[in-house]
């Protein structure tokens, strides 16, 4: 996955059935392996090899990487208005529509309302694409363009790139990660890449998608929250989470327990107190609502049954919610689930009724459970997530070929859903970093992430993680326009840094299609991390030694001609942190200037892991916030 060479009369299929050929030993079996060429943005291609085929390829000249295929997993309003960009805000209309946006998605449904494009003009001139049919798809228009989308924003390829979560092992380096290659060929002309960070939280040391060209997107919450009621015969009530649909129809249903439905002689293992499969009676569940104790997937099981309907108490609420296929809500077992459970055994025909979900307003934003954390084990000195973006209880377009619940036997469909996940936070971040391209279109990827990280709103509500969870803080699509400073970063700057980092001059030099590069003529950049990022992040090891890191910047003027910002640092007690110099005086728009931030203390308290600071730069009218982390690894 190198740069094409600029030479015109390469031709990048016969290159690779070449090479191909020469690890195979057979020309004809070398064209039955590959499966396809790449040879527009990148230099590629697919093909089926054995292990030894695999090791002889890597071994050729020019040759990048070579790594498995593998099963990629998806990380899969209210949300805008939230987010401070409601439909009413004054608009870049003409110039938005020129934006050109590309989603790599699994699939759309066209009949979906996002897609309607009444009103809406012609391509914009940049627009070299065009719409090409495949397996399942035949949705090409009499246009030479594929469909719109209702905000003004047509769906083409070329200025800003959204990837659904591809997983990456966080052993592998940059130049093994499909991923990290294709958004660095995308920088390179000037597309900013936007990835997911994963939903494999709340786990530290989990985010995926980690290069520093990558805008890394983690999940937070809104206002907005599903909830439903659950009413009890006694007149007592409890609330939890789904998004239940069915609208009840009796007043009340009996209520049992798994304990107390449980068989009388069971076939096989299970806790009938959690509903496990095959450990419950149907004649006992048959027409009641069921309270299961567990985690999930019970409203299967009691649908099997022919069960009214299920409530699951779990000791760790989730901050989500999900649709069951049969009446069903999520509960705290440790304060209503044991109301519930006492009211079951303190009565002899107990009663309850699962109300259809309304939405209620709560506490926000915080990062999502499901999503992510830092810190990364590649490049351990730069903070990931970047930032965080709505990914909880998301309305999404949807395709009727499949049910809401995904349960075959479901009759539900619709052409929206409600959908939680970081690839539901991933597209908000992307479309901010849209609309910030509408009204800036000479800015690069690097200034467009800037201009979001530092004018990201911090969480509200902090867990244990702090910014390993949420990066520089939620997006503020308004805010970013004007954000007075810019970290920006050129490709110069991220060769010097895989430089840095210890990668191969060779291999650097396939990637951007530069034969000879040396990285020992390359200035080494300064500084701990060694890159003009917008946050800072030092892991300390061995855990016990001294905080010290230095962080060499440098933030370009896009505010105010004359203006004069003056630095304030914000430290726990344990953290010395000196800006030098402390005040940045600016003669003119688009003027240059450098500091440097020192980080100095004590090993850290045994008990502490994370040390929380943060840098603002601030001109009375603009707060240029760069997060700081300093993080203890306990290996």
């Amino acid at each position: 996955m190198g740069e094409l060479p600029v030479d015109r009369a390469y031709a990048p299929e016969d290159h690779h059935n070449n090479l191909l050929a020469t690890a195979i030993g057979d020309w004809q079996l070398a064209r039955e392996s590959k499966i396809h060429s790449y040879g527009k943005s990148f230099n590629g291609f697919v093909a089926r090899l054995l292990p030894y085929e695999a090791e002889k390829l890597l071994e050729e000249d020019n040759v990048l990487s070579v790594f498995p295929n593998t099963q990629n997993k998806l990380h899969t309003t209210r949300s805008w208005d939230f987010l401070g960009l409601p439909l009413k805000l004054n608009r870049h209309s003409n110039v938005e529509s020129d934006i050109i946006v590309g989603v790599l998605d699994t699939g759309i449904s066209l009949d979906c309302p996002s897609f309607n494009d009444k009103g809406f003009g012609p391509p914009p001139p940049s627009w070299k694409g065009k719409c090409v049919t495949g397996a399942n798809f035949t949705g090409c228009n009499k246009y030479s363009y594929p469909f719109h989308t209702h905000t003004h924003t047509h769906i083409y390829i070329y200025i800003l790139i959204t990837f659904t979560e591809t997983k990456c092992e966080l052993s592998e380096k940059f130049f093994s990660d499909p991923t990290a290659i294709g958004s660095f060929h995308a920088m390179k002309r000037g597309i900013l890449t936007s990835c997911s960070a994963g939903n494999n939280g709340p786990s530290t040391m989990t985010v995926e998608n980690v290069a520093p060209w990558i805008l890394t997107v983690a999940a937070s919450n809104t206002d907005r929250q599903f909830t439903t009621a659950v009413h009890l015969a006694d007149g007592k009530k409890a609330r939890g989470m789904s998004i239940n649909t069915f609208t009840p129809e009796k007043k009340m249903y009996p209520l049992i327990s798994g304990a107390l439905a449980s068989k009388v002689s069971r076939d096989g293992y299970g806790n009938a107190s959690a509903c496990d499969h095959g450990s419950l009676s149907q004649e006992k569940v048959m027409g009641k609502i069921v309270y299961c104790l567990g985690t999930g997937n019970m409203d299967y099981i009691i649908k099997e049954l022919k069960g009214a309907g299920t409530i699951v108490g779990v000791s760790d609420p989730n901050d989500y919610s999900t649709i069951p296929v049969i009446p069903g809500v999520y509960i705290d077992a440790n304060t209503d689930g044991k109301a519930i459970d006492l009211y079951i055994n303190s009565t002899k025909n107990a009663q309850a009724v699962i109300q259809k979900t309304t939405s209620t307003r709560g506490p926000a934003p915080y990062v999502a459970s499901f999503s992510s954390r830092g810190p990364q084990s590649i490049t351990v000195n730069i903070l990931k997530p970047d930032l965080s973006a709505p990914g909880v209880d998301i309305l999404a377009g949807y395709s009727k070929l499949a049910t809401l619940t995904g349960d075959p036997a479901d009759n539900r469909r619709n052409v929206f859903n409600i959908l939680s996940g970081t690839s539901m936070a991933c597209p908000h971040a992307a479309s901010a970093a849209a609309y910030v391209k509408s009204f800036h279109p000479d800015w690069s990827p690097a200034a467009i992430k800037s201009a979001l990280m530092t004018t990201a709103i911090p969480m509200r509500i902090k867990d244990a993680t702090a910014e390993l969870g949420s990066g520089s803080g939620q997006i503020n699509p308004v805010s970013a326009l004007d954000p007075g400073l810019l970290y920006n970063s050129s490709m110069d700057s991220y060769i010097a840094f895989l430089c840095k980092e210890g990668y191969n001059s060779s291999s650097i030099g396939i990637l951007i299609g530069t034969k000879g590069l040396n990285c020992s003529t390359i200035s080494p950049p300064q500084g701990t991390d060694g890159i003009n990022y917008p946050s800072m992040h030092t892991q300390i090891i061995p855990s016990n030694a001294s905080i010290s890191a230095i962080f060499y910047r440098s933030v370009t003027n896009v505010g105010s001609g004359n203006s004069t910002y003056k630095a304030k640092v914000r430290a726990p007690k344990g953290l010395s942190i000196e800006v030098i110099p402390d005040t940045l005086n600016f003669g003119g728009v688009n003027q240059e200037l450098s500091f440097k931030v020192v980080l100095k203390g004590p090993p850290m308290p045994k008990e502490t892991k994370i040390f929380s600071a943060s840098l603002e730069w601030n001109d009375s009218k603009h707060n240029v916030r760069s997060p700081i982390v300093v993080y203890k690894p306990t290996f």
